[in-house]
């Protein structure tokens, strides 16, 4: 029931998806009324649908907090139960992201093994898709929650969008090992001393997110989200820029039309909908975030990321990397250790 249209573009996109993703069953949780209104405009999403009924519904502006007292009985509440009841593989939402997140940690718990869950956004770049995280869920990280973060982005762009084994690096302001504060710095020690089912290329810049120098770039939540805020405004800066010069005299118009086959390729490949759905990795088990301002096609996006997680190892991936990892932080020395030692 949340996002910017509720069940007009849910109900679409639960059609579209059902079309490339046969076998897949969906529980629609909201006021019964409304989905049926659209179900019947949509027959076949209706045949792979259950109503579940609620007239309770959280707002998009509401403080997670509040969300939380009164989150019980409400449609993204119900939502994220089913996975605990055994009802449903995934959840994908369009609503509120905090309440989401909230609710979600307090159900699904953290998986084996992890501290915080992060926020995922995959990114168009030169050589394909790059999965960048956290992208909002922390502020601040340690170095092993950056760690934890590499093995949960290696695992989604695996099971995703497909590499064999996903090359990973860390997001700092130089290349070079001596750059950066103490926490990225031991981060990238830890990724070189462990043997994990990833590859580390080591540190990365802002300028190798677009050029896909790693099919995984690990950030915390602070400067992952002012990136991809500040992505998103520089696409409809250059597309608003584009569309204006294509338009501004007959002579640009006619070279527009001309030219029309290529602007349709680069609109499609810049089209934010066909890579909608962030999942909230970290979870005991699949949560999906769709832009709250998505279309049918983009939630239909969204609702292939969870499909796909579904239908992977990726749970068990990213658990197999994580004994690796707690092997490794028990055996190093800690700091007071090294100074008696000394």
């Amino acid at each position: 029931m949340g996002g910017d249209h509720g069940p007009s573009v849910v109900v679409p996109g639960v059609a579209l998806a059902a079309a490339r993703h046969p076998g897949v069953r969906f529980l629609l949780h909201g006021d019964e009324a409304a989905l049926n209104a659209e179900l019947a405009k949509c027959p076949a999403a209706k045949a792979v649908s259950e109503v579940r009924h609620t007239d309770k519904a959280i707002a998009m502006d509401e403080k997670p907090a509040q969300a939380m007292r009164r989150g019980k009985g409400t449609s993204l509440w119900n939502a994220v139960e089913s996975i605990r009841a055994g009802e449903a593989q995934g959840v994908v939402s369009a609503g509120n992201t905090g309440a989401l997140m909230a609710i979600s940690k307090l159900i699904l718990r953290m998986a084996k093994g992890l501290e915080r869950p992060a926020i995922v956004a995959s990114w168009p770049t030169a050589r394909g898709i790059t999965a960048v995280l956290d992208v909002g869920a922390n502020v601040e990280s340690d170095a092993e929650q950056l760690v934890e973060f590499a093995i949960m982005g290696a695992a989604f762009h695996h099971a995703v969008h497909g590499s064999t084994r996903p090359t990973v690096g860390i997001l700092n302001v130089g290349s070079e090992e001596a750059k950066g504060h103490d926490e990225v710095r031991e981060a990238h020690a830890l990724l070189r001393e462990t043997k994990l089912d990833l590859d580390y290329h080591g540190f990365v810049e802002g300028t190798d997110i677009a050029k896909g120098t790693v099919d995984v770039i690990v950030t915390d939540g602070f400067t992952g989200n002012i990136a991809v805020k500040t992505a998103e405004g520089l696409a409809r800066f250059f597309a608003n820029e584009l569309r204006g010069a294509l338009t501004s005299t007959p002579l640009s118009m006619l070279g527009a039309l001309l030219a029309s086959g290529g602007l349709k390729k680069l609109r499609a490949r810049m089209d934010p909908g066909a890579i909608n759905g962030g999942p909230l990795l970290g979870l005991g088990g699949i949560v999906v975030k769709s832009h709250g301002g998505a279309d049918a096609k983009g939630f239909a996006s969204a609702i292939r990321v969870a499909v796909d997680l579904a239908r992977s190892d990726f749970l068990a991936e990213i658990e197999r990397n994580m004994e690796r990892l707690t092997a490794v932080v028990a055996d190093r020395p800690t700091e007071a250790a090294q100074g008696v030692s000394e």
